[in-house]
């Protein structure tokens, strides 16, 4: 192929460089491209910023470029670090697509927490829904956790941000036993007729937080740091199967082995379990 377009540059009267480039199938821009070769010195900083991206998955180009000038004495300037990873096709993980997007027709419920003492397994319950990266598109992971025990009680991924997947984990949860309460979100998902109906049939109570206190969720919103930066950042999934099982081992690991510092370094189904046992 080479050969033949180095013959198309000598020209022809009968042939354009154009139409000599057609008929071969080369892009004429291909015909001025000078490849250029990347040093090895390029090659050894491109991988230190790829092994600082790995293990902190949420810095993006200038916190890589102070980590390199401070801790390992490079002169270099962030325009050069951002072009090295856009060659490498990697950026700070951070939240993008909204997952709580309230619906004005839907009905809006107090927040039941306020002063509430919550001492006891299956007093209350929060869900949420997190969004996570898989390749090029994005799945849901939807989960319940008792707020006393920080244990997990129910969960789904799904394709979409839709109620049914909300309901899927609700019911996995309740197939083993019922809240007093359920806090959520304002998102159009936990505000909808479905969610609402299958709540009050059960006689669960609703609480909503208020507008834009994600704090009010706090437990459920601690779990998900948790499980994107022990589990899902650290590792690469190709398909939505895989990513379940992956998910699945996770919740196990995190509910019956994983030592809870807020918990007295037990676990959650130490004190999910155990409270009703020391009755």
């Amino acid at each position: 192929m080479e050969v033949r377009v180095a013959a198309a540059r000598t020209g022809s009267p009968e042939i354009s460089m154009t139409r000599c480039c057609q008929l071969l199938g080369v892009h004429r821009s291909r015909l001025y491209y000078e490849p250029v070769e990347i040093s090895q010195s390029e090659i050894d900083l491109m991988n230190l910023i790829r092994d600082i991206w790995l293990k902190r998955s949420f810095y993006g180009y200038r916190k890589i470029t102070c980590e390199l000038q401070r801790i390992y004495g490079y002169v270099i300037n962030r325009k050069r670090v951002k072009r090295l990873m856009d060659v490498m096709g990697i950026k700070a993980i951070y939240p993008t697509p909204k997952t709580s997007i309230k619906s004005a027709e839907n009905p809006v419920y107090p927040y039941l927490l306020e002063k509430l003492k919550i001492d006891r397994p299956n007093q209350v319950w929060m869900v949420d829904i997190t969004y996570l990266k898989l390749g090029r598109r994005f799945v849901y992971l939807v989960a319940l956790i008792d707020v006393f025990s920080r244990y997990m009680v129910g969960w789904s991924l799904g394709e979409t941000l839709s109620t049914d997947n909300c309901l899927k984990a609700l019911k996995s949860a309740l197939r083993k036993v019922k809240p007093e309460i359920i806090n959520s979100d304002q998102g159009c998902q936990f505000t909808s007729g479905d969610w609402i109906k299958q709540l009050t049939k059960v006689s669960i109570k609703i609480s909503m937080n208020g507008k834009g206190r994600c704090i009010d969720n706090i437990y459920i919103e601690r779990f998900w740091r948790t499980i994107k930066y022990e589990a899902i950042f650290l590792n690469e999934y190709h398909d939505v199967n895989e990513l379940k099982k992956a998910i699945k081992k996770y919740i196990h690991f995190y509910n019956f082995e994983r030592y809870h510092q807020r918990l007295n370094y037990q676990t959650p189904s130490d004190i999910y379990f155990g409270f009703c046992s020391n009755l």
